[in-house]
Order: C-alpha cells, then structure tokens, then sequence
C-alpha cells in the first residue's frame, strides 16, 4: 500500500514537471515569434526609409544638375552679351530729310566705327541749342524702342520730328544738335542742318524718336 501511494505521488510529480515544462516552451515560442515580427517589422521599415532616402537624393542630383544646366545657359548669355556704344566709336552726322513743306524731320545717322558689335537701342539724349546760347531738352515721341545691334561699319538712325514755320516769324534761332547717344554719358555737338525748315512754335514741339538700323 505504502509502495503503490508513493508510485502514484511520483506519477503526479512527473506529470506536474512535464506541464510546466510545456507552459514554458510555449512561453518561449511566443516571445521567439514576437522578436520575429519586430524584427521583421523593422526590417521592412528600414527599406522603406533607404527608398525615401534614395527618392531625395536622386531628387537632389536631378535638381543640382538642372541648376547646372541653367547656370551654364547663364554664364553663355553673359559671355555673348552686347554692351552699348560708346560715344567715342560713333561716327554721327545730321542732315535734314523733310518730307514735305509743312513736315520737319532731322535724320540723325550713327555709325559704328569701333572692332566689336555694340548696341544701340533706345533713345538718345537731344538738346537743341539757340542762337542765345541756351539749350533746350527735347522730349521723346510716343514710340516703343526697337533692338539696335550695329556691327563695325553699321550704321543706326533717329529722328527729330516737328512742324515746320513757313511764315517766317519763328522764335527758334536753332544752331547745333547736342546728341547723347543710348546709355552713354558723352555728348557730341552737331550743327543744325542747313536748308531745315524753321520749327513752328517752341522747342518743347520737338519730339525725338528711337533708334533703328538703316536696313
């Protein structure tokens, strides 16, 4: 009896041991397969960072070389870029070219005798200056400048443009053209041309107009 008590207590001690054993493995299992899930999940999520990162970088390349490119365009249009004529490398005359009788018009020619191609575009500064030794500013016409480009040996014109007194009782005595080329600072002096028509009323009824190629 005693034998058969102790055979059924280590029974149950072994079935105790092998229960406790199985919770643990259990246990273990479900932290092994969390850890794989995590590290899983953090796998995926580092791919997906490297994927961004890879997006910005390339965004960056594309970007940089873009402003490269640009760049470049810039610096071509720098290097090539026209300045104006300087005074000093124009030849300039003035000569009458009235159409008509009642319709005064000055031609005013400016030709490039300097090396390189320059720019005259715009308008030039005029002053007329009177027989009393006042200058007086001409205004501009209404007219919208076109690109003047003068290669040595080309030549660019403009304009004075006024109505003409025929009754001989002008109060302008005009001696010389006083022209400040486009964007230039220097001025040269002119005489009026001879056989112009009187100028019918004040200086300030003087317009000059833009330049423009003789082409």
């Amino acid at each position: 009896m005693k034998y058969t008590r102790l055979t059924a207590l280590a029974a149950i001690g072994v079935a105790a041991t092998l229960s406790l054993t199985a919770c643990g493995s259990d246990g273990s299992g479900k932290d092994s397969s969390s850890k794989r899930s995590s590290s899983s999940s953090s796998s995926s999520s580092g791919a997906g960072d490297s994927e961004a990162g890879d997006m910005k970088t390339d965004s960056g390349e594309n970007t940089e070389a873009r402003a490269g490119a640009g760049a470049a365009n810039g610096a071509t249009k720098t290097g090539s870029k026209v300045t104006f004529c300087k005074t000093e490398d124009l030849a300039i005359d003035a000569r009458d070219a009235a159409p008509d009788k009642t319709t005064g018009r000055i031609d005013i020619t400016m030709i490039n005798r300097g090396s390189t191609t320059c720019s005259a575009t715009g308008f030039a500064g005029v002053d007329i200056k009177d027989a009393d030794n006042t200058s007086n500013p001409i205004e501009r016409g209404q007219a919208q400048p076109r690109v003047t480009t003068l290669k040595p040996g080309d030549a660019a014109v403009f304009n004075l443009a006024y109505d003409i007194d025929n009754t001989g009782e002008s109060l302008t005595s005009p001696t010389n053209i006083l022209v400040t080329p486009p964007n230039e600072t220097n001025t040269v002096s002119l005489e009026w041309p001879a056989g112009a028509g009187d100028i019918k009323g004040a200086y300030t009824d003087v317009q000059v107009y833009p330049t423009h190629t003789t082409e």
